[in-house]
């Protein structure tokens, strides 16, 4: 075997082999920017990002020109969610959102509340659920945006979206997702769904980092949304700079084999999950956290009450990659605000191991995770610390 064995797909994926072959000739032989309009060198490029669009569309059922380039999800959650506000402020002050979404929403929404917006955050249950009821009485006449994540990056629980955005819609309210977990791995459909805004990245779905999307909803009259970025006006003016070309086009093609293969993908993944959580929760102390009916295929997050947490994830690290909740919260030694939210004592939430699979992910990979997880966990409970 080689380890560690990588159980982190939620944290970044690999690009795919088609995704790389598809991205090399735009870094030197197809180099042209695409605002340069007046020779063969833009055109291509030009060109090679508008197939692109109609790839990242296509995954997700929308329109081409609803899709508008990022430098990944956390751009496109703060044009959503300021430029969207910007130009409502005439409406209302009232935004609502979950105590358990994303950082790159949370941290945007407390700069938000700095600028005189009124944030309420909701809480969830036990398995991580909305109550549709609170999300209706929390509404009022000043409310102007929901965001709620289509899919938990920690648990893997799938919000109902849908429902969620049906109540907005009847209030003349935008509602915005943050699909990025969910995109590429489940069906989306954003007109299916009723949503307005929608974000992804390219790194989560066997794409490049450093570029996402934003999908913004087009009808007559249009969402305003003011751009965060100003210059030379690309996209329709929506986000100013160069566009990066090979990290589009690598997106474009990643979205492509997403569409062709993730029912295969979530089908063997899902068997595979579920012989490792299996496995996992027969052991002493062992608790899911989550749903485990309405999730991600993938994903897994288990809590190992009676272990020092962060002893207990160093020693799994040395033969499995893996994390006890978001890559973006890691630098910190905070348990994750997701685990809290959802009840848990802070001792409890740091010994804890989100495992999610990926395309490359074997049965004997996860054999191998569930005797090393078994196994230093025994050694843990015995009284050495180290599990050595």
């Amino acid at each position: 075997m080689k380890y560690p064995i990588y159980l982190d797909y939620n944290a970044t994926t690999p690009c795919h082999p088609a995704v790389v072959e598809e991205m090399l000739p735009f870094f030197s032989e197809h180099f042209g920017n695409p605002s340069s309009g007046q020779h063969p060198f833009g055109w291509v490029a030009e060109e090679a990002v508008e197939v692109a669009r109609e790839q990242v569309a296509g995954l997700i059922g929308a329109a081409p020109k609803e899709i508008i380039f990022t430098s990944g999800a956390t751009e496109a959650i703060n044009l959503a969610l300021r430029g969207a506000v910007a130009g409502l402020k005439s409406k209302g002050n009232h935004l609502i959102t979950l105590e358990t979404e994303h950082k790159a929403v949370l941290d945007t929404m407390q700069v938000l509340e700095k600028q005189g917006f009124e944030v309420t955050y909701l809480p969830v249950q036990t398995d991580g659920a909305v109550s549709l009821n609170l999300l209706k009485k929390t509404i009022k006449a000043e409310t102007i945006l929901v965001a709620a994540m289509l899919a938990n990056n920690e648990t893997g629980y799938l919000h109902p979206v849908k429902e969620m955005a049906a109540i907005a819609r009847e209030r003349g309210i935008l509602f915005f997702t943050d699909a990025v977990q969910a995109v590429g791995k489940i069906p989306v459909d954003v007109k299916a769904l009723g949503i307005d805004m929608l974000a992804l990245s390219g790194h989560k779905m066997y794409g490049p980092k450093g570029v996402g999307a934003l999908y913004l909803r087009k009808s007559k009259p249009g969402i305003g949304l003011d751009s965060q970025i100003t210059g030379g006006g690309q996209e329709t003016g929506r986000r100013s700079g160069t566009l990066n070309v090979p990290g589009i086009v690598g997106l474009g093609k990643a979205a492509e084999i997403a569409r062709q293969e993730f029912p295969t993908d979530a089908l063997k993944l899902a068997e595979l999950r579920d012989k490792l959580e299996k496995e996992l929760l027969s052991i002493e102390g062992a608790h899911l956290n989550g749903s485990s009916d309405s999730r991600l295929p993938h994903v897994c997050n288990i809590s190992f009450r009676g272990v020092s947490g962060k002893p207990f994830l160093i020693r799994i690290n040395k033969h499995l990659a893996v994390s006890s909740g978001s890559a973006c919260s890691s630098i910190t030694d905070k348990p994750s605000h997701v685990l809290r939210a959802m009840g848990l004592d802070s001792e409890t939430a740091v010994a804890t191991l989100r495992l999610s699979l990926g395309k490359s992910t074997t049965e004997k990979d996860v054999d191998v995770a569930i005797d090393f997880i078994t196994e230093t966990h025994q050694k843990m409970k015995k009284g050495n610390p180290s599990g050595i």
